[in-house]
């Protein structure tokens, strides 16, 4: 595991703990309830109402310092932290949440955040809302990333995406850990595109790459490969207790339900036996690679992984290619600026296990009738 933890966060709960300020995760069990939001007590009507469920397993009624924690919140935030081999975890309602929650609170006033420049808009968020100085590196070059830390200032800390939800493209995460400890900084992990797909059975690329140990803190989101919401943090135990006193999303949110909790086991659960579907998903993505070949006219990102890209500037270029794709029967979205910079429009094009390759075939047929023709303005 992460052998030390920065100062800033030890300071800050240490000071709390001598002023018995640290806050604390407790169950609301067998008490006369005095303090949630469940005012007309529907959350106990629900609950009673569904058979094979408790008076008190569906309602949230409050955050989770109030009255939102229960057995079941910790019992998968146990299963959590096994599952990605980590100290602890916490979760949070979503992906966006638990990176404004957990970057919001990195460093103080005298330390610096280095994010890769197409960190998602959810981290951008949390870095922004953090009292550290924070500076983007240019998207995987590692000088770049170098030149940043050497002028960076107190304690370091690298954020980066394990697969880039716009490009589909991998973080070189051994390079990048081996970085991190060559300066002493901390690497955060955002899983939320390889979390179900990489890994021992899913667990993520951090995983997949045994640098688990290595890295600082992750977020592994419920809503994409999982097929459901949600998310969570995994790191040391230390880095819990931070969230728990100091993330204004964690603190200040209705707590994740029983019902949602039990859905989210059940994606992992899913998650974890697919193999086969992973195996589709691999051959689907080998299918698209072979058939993008074929069409020398399609300007395509190098994408290894289910997130592929086919680059047509302008916006509303890009958007007419869409809704003739959908006339066609076809479901691809289109990306316009400013989510993606200027020139760099595109038709992002997920794959899933549940594809064929019958379907591939026809959207690069349809695509090589419209897309040349469309990018270049006839």
């Amino acid at each position: 595991m992460v052998v030390h933890f920065p100062r800033y966060l030890e300071d800050a709960l240490s000071k709390r703990q001598q002023s018995s300020a640290l806050r604390e995760l407790r169950i609301l069990e067998g008490a006369i309830d005095l303090c949630s939001n469940d005012y007309l007590g529907v959350a106990r009507l629900l609950g009673a109402r569904i058979e094979s469920f408790s008076a008190q397993q569906i309602g949230a009624t409050g955050s989770r310092l109030v009255s939102g924690t229960t057995a079941a919140h910790e019992e998968l935030e146990s299963y959590l932290s096994a599952f990605h081999d980590s100290e602890t975890a916490l979760v949070f309602g979503s992906g966006y949440e638990a990176n404004l929650g957990l970057l919001s609170i990195l460093g103080g006033r005298h330390d610096t955040i280095i994010y890769d420049e197409l960190s998602h808009a959810s981290m951008r968020d949390g870095i922004s809302m953090s009292a550290a100085r924070s500076y983007s590196f240019r998207h995987n070059d590692l000088h770049d990333l170098r030149a940043k830390i050497k002028a960076a200032r107190g304690e370091v800390f690298i954020v980066v995406e394990s697969l880039y939800s716009m490009d589909g493209d991998f973080a070189p995460l051994d390079e990048i850990c081996a970085l991190c400890e060559e300066v002493g900084a901390f690497l955060v992990v955002d899983e939320a595109h390889a979390t179900g797909i990489y890994g021992p059975q899913g667990a993520g690329l951090v995983q997949d790459t045994g640098l688990q140990s290595r890295v600082f803190a992750r977020v592994h989101t419920f809503g994409k490969a999982l097929g459901y919401k949600g998310a969570c943090v995994v790191g040391p135990a230390r880095l819990r207790e931070a969230l728990i006193n100091f993330s204004r999303p964690f603190i200040y949110s209705t707590a994740p339900d029983l019902l949602s909790l039990r859905l989210m086991r059940l994606a992992y659960d899913t998650a974890r036996v697919a193999d086969e579907a992973r195996q589709s998903l691999r051959e689907r993505i080998s299918d698209f690679r072979e058939l993008r070949a074929r069409v020398p006219e399609l300007s395509c990102l190098p994408s290894e992984s289910a997130i592929q890209a086919i680059i047509i500037p302008g916006n509303e270029l890009v958007v007419a290619a869409e809704h003739l794709l959908s006339e066609a029967g076809y479901a691809v979205r289109a990306i316009r600026s400013p989510t993606v910079p200027s020139g760099s429009e595109r038709l992002r094009i997920c794959l899933h296990a549940y594809n064929t390759r019958r379907d591939l075939e026809g959207l690069f047929a349809t695509l090589g009738d419209v897309v040349p023709r469309r990018a270049h303005g006839q």
